[in-house]
């Protein structure tokens, strides 16, 4: 009769880098990985572009979760990384303030409006910003002349390596908003909803079909990873973990 072999449980935790957007979901997933494994799980959140940087700088990430698949391509590029493979989706949506009054089918007209200040987060540091910009050309095409009025107008407020933080407690795009410093805020879906909750006055509008930007979130580890951190980035694909993602509103890979 063969004894099944339990897993090899490392002394080091394994290091993770992942996209802000992921914090409540992978937070959950590690502490019900670390339960079931016994192994523990470092977790690092933070704008995927601003993560790569410091994974090339020489931080110990393992395993690397991006809100896009340009940035863990580039490691890979690089040498050092396995390709990278999508393990989940996600979208943007519009957080308004309860000031603004807006609909799927009105919104590119609120966003184009002269007194509507609009937020987003910081292109090339944070995916969040890249998907916003992709909108902004989707909204050329619908309507000439509106990519360079929001291109003039955004505001750069979350994902760059000098953006102001949140008290310690209080979601980005909540405090964002609840401090008045946009009308509307371009973020992911899932982000839209969190701040929803934490500050409940505040709006989610979904985007209409033409301006509708789908994000695609890759998954990559390092060449030499440990067998701990292969463990846990398999864990990532597995029904538990798309379980706890799809209850927290991201999407089927």
């Amino acid at each position: 009769m063969t004894r099944t072999q339990a897993p090899v449980v490392e002394s080091a935790p394994v290091q993770v880098y992942a996209a802000g957007s992921l914090r409540e979901a992978f937070t959950e997933i590690a502490r019900d990985h670390e339960v079931r494994t016994g192994q523990r799980v470092a977790l690092t959140f933070g704008a995927s572009g601003l993560l790569r940087e410091r994974i090339e700088k020489g931080e110990p990430a393992q395993v690397f979760a991006s809100a896009d698949t340009s940035h863990p391509q580039r490691l890979a590029e690089r040498g050092g990384w396995q390709p990278p493979v999508v393990f989940t989706r996600n979208a943007l949506c519009a957080l308004t303030s309860d000031q603004i009054s807006a609909t799927p089918d009105t919104l590119l007209a609120t966003l184009l409006r002269s007194d509507v200040r609009l937020g987003t987060s910081t292109p090339k540091a944070d995916p969040s910003g890249d998907y916003a910009w992709a909108l902004f050309r989707q909204a050329e095409a619908i309507q000439p002349g509106a990519y360079a009025q929001l291109d003039r107008k955004a505001l750069k407020l979350t994902g760059g390596a000098d953006s102001p933080k949140p008290p310690v407690g209080r979601g980005t795009y909540a405090w964002v908003m609840d401090q008045r410093q946009a009308d509307v805020f371009l973020t992911y879906c899932t982000n839209a909803v969190a701040a929803q909750t934490e500050v409940p006055r505040l709006r989610v509008v979904q985007l209409p079909a033409a301006l509708q930007v789908g994000a695609a979130y890759g998954l990559t580890v390092r060449a030499d990873a440990s067998p701990a951190a292969l463990a846990f980035a398999a864990a990532l694909r597995e029904p538990a973990a798309r379980a706890v993602l799809q209850k927290l509103g991201f999407g089927q890979p």
